[in-house]
């Protein structure tokens, strides 16, 4: 075959379930988006590892808000976009700071135990933020008090069933009288597939960090909801744009996969990151200093290892007054240490990491994709809010708003009934002992540094890969890794198909060919699968028309 699937080879269904809407991903845009639409409907929740298997749950610094003395949604929006570098779509960025507010005292009123001082929430500063508007919780535990108080809901609310461990393979099409999204096929964890039916389908599976070969990104994140969107045909955008996260915990012989996060806030506390001899590394660079955005921050750190020829740099916080290291990182002291570093004591050795993709499938600003019927929040979706380089802590925000505005929008009104097609598209996988060879050309060329020609390789790399896909059904054992590994070729080829026509540096995508930022290039590169199984990319830039 050439090209890449337009389904993923499968048993053929044996069971259905049904629902009104049926939500994809138990984050916190999934969360979100399921405690909307319960108002109204029955909503079906699938997750293809554990309830609590997101990356929400890893999610250390908190949730910008405009709450503090002196801030107000018109200040965070401008911190956003300043970020962005001039990609925000303004409109979108206005939703997400003005709701914002909002969004999080309802979150307190769930259940969430934000940190406070005295009797007003605790807030701090972190990259590219000119007001102390960070909400935390748990110290750097943000996340996962974010989850448990969603997720205590969500469990008590008897209009959502719960699926763990489904997989869901592809959207279901109606092609008559006109294409719409009408459920998905799944896989379930006794190895039977199956159909869920339903009037609204919610992609809310999280990112694709473990295409890189290092990432702050739990194992689920392999760009299932991407690929998802791609294979239904539904347009997506700014691909190309991946942010680094700069200060991940770095060992010698470290393995592939998620790396422990060293949370921005510290930095926000007064950490600052520094080389072998001991020098200040952003001194000079920007004049945010070591809060300066991430891709600043990640640039400079980069050529500074590249100048040094060194493979990290240090996060040096043992200024910081010990107890307040303890009180608000607990889970960055712990982790550290078990590795054999204390970071009271000694300087944590850091180097960028794979964590936020700020592009996914095209949504307006109720999570409609261009495809009816088919919807997508959070980290899968592209709104429009993030830019070229996404500011520090907007992303359980974006899931938190967007979410409850798509769950409140279906909740609503739902699309029309259609029947799901008769016949499914026959589909073709690569094995999963191709996913290494698939995340080594990614990481190699699409990495924090990028040229046209490490790119033109890696899209070679991922061609030969997708030359071995077979029609054959995998062996039940080898499945999963087949479809995972398969999406992440998706996702990847996209991707550095995005990377590679871009031919400027922009926020968080570096061209070492291409090291200035043009105005030629103030706009998106939006694109689809096309019917070959070739990414299809158009240069627009007014991006809402286009998808």
């Amino acid at each position: 075959m050439t090209g890449l699937p337009l389904a993923l080879a499968a048993p053929s269904p044996t069971w259905t379930r049904s629902a009104d809407v049926i939500v994809v991903g138990s984050g916190v845009a999934g969360l979100s988006t399921a405690l909307a639409a319960a108002a109204t409907r029955r909503v079906l929740l699938i997750t293809k590892g554990g309830f609590t298997d997101s990356a929400t749950v890893w999610a250390q610094g908190g949730i910008a808000g405009a709450l503090g003395e002196g801030d107000s949604p018109h200040l965070h929006h401008k911190d956003t976009v300043t970020a962005g570098a001039g990609l925000c779509d303004d409109a979108a960025v206005d939703i997400l700071v003005t709701e914002g507010p909002a969004r999080l005292q309802e979150l307190a009123r769930l259940g969430a135990a934000f940190d406070r001082d005295g009797e007003q929430l605790a807030l701090t500063r972190e990259g590219g933020h000119g007001r102390n508007r960070i909400v935390h919780a748990g110290g750097d535990a943000t996340g996962r008090e974010v989850h448990r108080a969603l997720a205590a809901a969500v469990l008590a609310d008897p209009r959502i069933e719960i699926l763990t461990h489904v997989f869901a393979l592809d959207v279901l099409v109606a092609q008559r009288p006109t294409r719409q999204a009408v459920g998905l096929v799944v896989a379930a964890a006794d190895g039977t597939v199956g159909t869920v039916t339903g009037r609204a389908v919610v992609l809310a599976t999280g990112g694709l960090g473990q295409i890189f070969p290092s990432t702050t990104n739990p194992p689920v994140a392999t760009g299932d909801g991407l690929a998802l969107g791609l294979r239904a045909g539904a347009t997506v955008a700014d691909l190309e744009f991946v942010q680094f996260h700069p200060t991940v915990f770095w060992q010698p012989g470290d393995v592939l996969g998620q790396r422990l996060l060293v949370t921005e806030a510290i930095r926000g506390e007064g950490a600052v990151l520094v080389d072998a001899a001991g020098s200040r590394v952003m001194t000079g660079v920007h004049p945010l200093g070591d809060l300066a955005p991430r891709d600043v921050v990640t640039k400079a750190m980069t050529a500074r290892m590249a100048q040094a020829g060194g493979e990290h740099l240090w996060l040096d916080a043992t200024g910081l007054d010990a107890a307040l290291l303890e009180r608000r990182f607990p889970t960055v002291l712990a982790g550290c240490r078990a590795a054999g570093v204390d970071p009271v004591l000694e300087p944590i050795p850091v180097a960028p990491a794979a964590h936020y993709a700020s592009g996914g499938v095209c949504t307006d600003f109720w999570g409609c994709s261009s495809l009816p019927g088919l919807y997508a929040a959070g980290e899968t979706a592209f709104v429009g809010v993030h830019g070229a380089n996404r500011l520090a802590s907007n992303s359980l925000l974006e899931g938190l708003v967007y979410g409850t505005r798509i769950g409140t929008a279906l909740a609503l009104e739902l699309p029309v009934l259609r029947q799901p097609p008769a016949d499914l598209t026959s589909g073709a996988v690569v094995p999963g002992t191709l996913r290494d060879a698939i995340v080594d050309a990614v990481g190699a060329g699409a990495g924090v540094l990028r040229t046209g020609s490490g790119l033109a390789w890696a899209g070679q790399q991922l061609s030969t890969v997708a030359g071995r896909a077979e029609t054959l059904i995998p062996q039940r054992g080898a499945r999963q890794a087949a479809w995972e590994a398969t999406n992440l070729l998706t996702v990847g080829t996209a991707l550095v198909a995005a990377a590679a026509r871009r031919a400027e540096s922009r926020g968080c995508h570096w061209r070492q060919d291409a090291p200035r930022t043009s105005p030629a290039w103030q706009g998106h590169l939006v694109g689809a699968l096309g019917a070959g199984g070739a990414i299809d990319l158009d240069f627009c830039r007014a991006w809402r028309a286009a998808a």
